[in-house]
């Protein structure tokens, strides 16, 4: 195996999540996206590049992000929360994930990571892209 460079991590398994989480959360994106957006303020991500460097650390030729929405239990309250799912792409376009079953990755087939933060709460105020100026 090829020595990587010091400032390349090591893949930390808890900023993934499973197949089964990741497809859930992108239906749950796609089924209410036309009237979720209508009532969320979620205006970027902050994806902190010491994880992103960890998603193509498998020899990605770059990588691909999935939108979806967690649903949480908060007071007994539905709450949402915008997620960024990041995936490694080989050099053909194709998604660095295996799964047979269409349930859960393949061992060794490859990660889906979740470490992304949603703005608001994660933002510059400061940002003309942040539409607050």
């Amino acid at each position: 195996m090829e020595k990587q460079p010091d400032d390349i991590p090591k893949p930390n398994p808890r900023n993934t999540i499973s197949l089964k989480t990741a497809k859930e959360w992108t239906k749950r994106w796609r089924t209410m996206e036309s009237s979720y957006n209508a009532h969320q303020d979620c205006k970027a991500f902050n994806i902190p590049l010491k994880d992103l460097k960890e998603a193509i650390l498998e020899g990605a030729a770059s990588v691909r992000a999935y939108i979806g929405v967690e649903k949480l239990k908060v007071e007994g309250e539905n709450v949402y929360v915008e997620k960024l799912m990041i995936v490694g792409v080989d050099k053909n376009g194709k998604d660095m994930i295996s799964s047979l079953d269409g349930i859960s990755l393949d061992n060794e087939g490859g990660k889906i990571y979740d470490f992304s933060e949603p703005c608001p709460s994660s933002c510059d105020p400061d940002s003309p892209l942040n539409g607050s100026n």
